[in-house]
């Protein structure tokens, strides 16, 4: 049984799927997309809250799953994980306490400082008066300097404001109330310039192991401008972390396992690191204690282990017995969204969603369902995020051409998809450089 109801839990049934001994994959809440298609049975059971733990807990307790994967960081935060394996079941995710590295920042924060891990500079506020008279001493100095002003709780990835200007700043300082309990503790952080890169890993308290990188794409728009958003797409592998892999391995993943486990609160589930890199300087933007969306949809894929034995091994503790392998393929994740989304998409709701029916039949193609429904067999629209397309090639390049061909083919009830059209840009850009190089020298050469 999987908890959640997205792209990224879609994308955690499939890999569920390939075991053999699995009969049957039940999601809570789901989508109605997840069933689409499928080899084994599949059940959505939608009476849930992401929410509510006794909720979850009934949803269990009517099916008894031999393994319950708790994927949601809602769910993580209220202590699912803590209360279905006091009821007797085999559950794969952090416990609450654990799981506080994702859903309390400024926690988080003083965590990575107590165990030497590279962090920006930041100060803690529960005061707005107290903040705001921080941020105009800072700016009478640099006017323009870049800040981040961050909700301390869970805001489903919105909870990060960029501020440039005192202005933005003291508006920025105001919204932290608009996300309510999550936005009472907040904090101000030096804004960090390079590149961003995210990097998942696997543990059982002990020991972890460690899957391809992903870049993820924040914003509603293209390079990266407009609203922060749940995430518009993704790549694996990130070329950006070519040359920095050990480093991240060592000062950012190590860490956090050894800390936890030092401090009494062993991590066993998925760890995500969200870094960003500048001349091989590494610092750490944030932890999560799932897997993200849309990383998820292009690095879980490239495991050629049985997935539902390597969390098997993780909620044993015998992770250390396994090697883990990855493929060689590159994978691109494109997030189709309702026009108006993460603002306002309510008049987009409820429309018809075309052509999926068609991509799925595509080679080297994965659609897999977010904000949908079927109503007397229609494919609605029910989110902001409605569908994620993954690409797989050899190359990054090979990758986009598929999935930017399958979402040409998907259209929305009255011109209502989104979607950005840059995505992978950076590492395009890199693989083009690296072109144009050889053919200079090969030009330098001939003459």
């Amino acid at each position: 049984m999987i908890v959640g109801s997205g792209a990224r839990e879609h994308t955690i049934s499939n890999a569920y799927e390939k075991n053999e001994g699995v009969k049957r994959v039940i999601i809570t809440p789901g989508n109605d997309f997840m069933t689409y298609n499928r080899s084994k049975e599949v059940i959505v059971d939608k009476e849930s809250s992401l929410k509510d733990a006794e909720s979850i807990l009934r949803v269990a307790e009517k099916y008894k799953p031999d393994i319950i994967d708790v994927a949601q960081d809602d769910a993580l935060a209220i202590g699912v994980v803590d209360l279905l394996t006091e009821k007797g079941f085999k559950v794969f995710g952090p416990t609450k306490k654990a799981a506080r590295i994702e859903w309390d920042k400024e926690w988080s924060r003083e965590f990575m400082k107590r165990n030497n891990i590279p962090i920006p500079e930041y100060e803690s506020f529960d005061n707005e008066e107290v903040a705001e008279e921080y941020v105009k001493k800072i700016y009478e100095k640099e006017p323009k300097k870049l800040l981040y002003i961050k909700a301390s709780g869970l805001c489903a990835g919105k909870g990060a404001l960029k501020t440039t200007n005192v202005r933005e700043a003291l508006e920025n300082i105001k919204m932290m109330k608009t996300f309510g309990e999550a936005g009472k503790n907040f904090l101000i952080e030096e804004g960090l310039i390079g590149e961003e890169y995210s990097y998942y890993a696997i543990s059982d308290g002990k020991t972890f192991k460690v899957f391809k990188s992903a870049q993820d794409n924040k914003t509603i728009n293209d390079y990266d401008e407009g609203e922060q958003t749940g995430g518009m797409g993704a790549i694996s592998p990130a070329r950006v972390t070519e040359d920095i892999e050990e480093k991240i391995i060592e000062e950012q993943v190590r860490k956090v396992i050894e800390g936890m486990k030092k401090e009494g609160t062993p991590f066993k589930g998925i760890l995500y690191v969200g870094g960003i890199v500048n001349n091989r300087k590494i610092k750490t933007i944030e932890y999560n204690a799932r897997w993200g969306d849309p990383e998820c949809q292009v690095v879980l894929p490239a495991l050629k282990n049985d997935y539902a034995e390597v969390v098997e091994a993780c909620i044993e503790g015998t992770l250390d017995r396994i090697n883990i392998e990855l493929d060689d393929k590159a994978r691109m994740c494109v997030v189709g969204a309702l026009r108006g989304y993460p603002e306002d998409y309510s008049k987009a709701k409820n429309k018809e969603v075309r052509g999926i029916e068609e991509v799925n039949k595509k080679e080297g193609i994965t659609i897999l369902g977010a904000g949908i429904k079927n109503v007397e067999g229609r494919i609605l629209t029910n989110g902001g995020r409605i569908f994620s397309i993954v690409g797989e090639g050899e190359d990054i390049k090979e990758a986009k051409k598929k999935a930017y061909e399958a979402m040409a083919m998907i259209s929305i009830e009255g011109n209502n998809l989104h979607y950005r059209t840059d995505i992978g840009w950076r590492d395009i850009e890199r693989i083009d450089e690296k072109s144009v190089r050889f053919i200079n020298t090969k030009v330098l050469y001939s003459l």
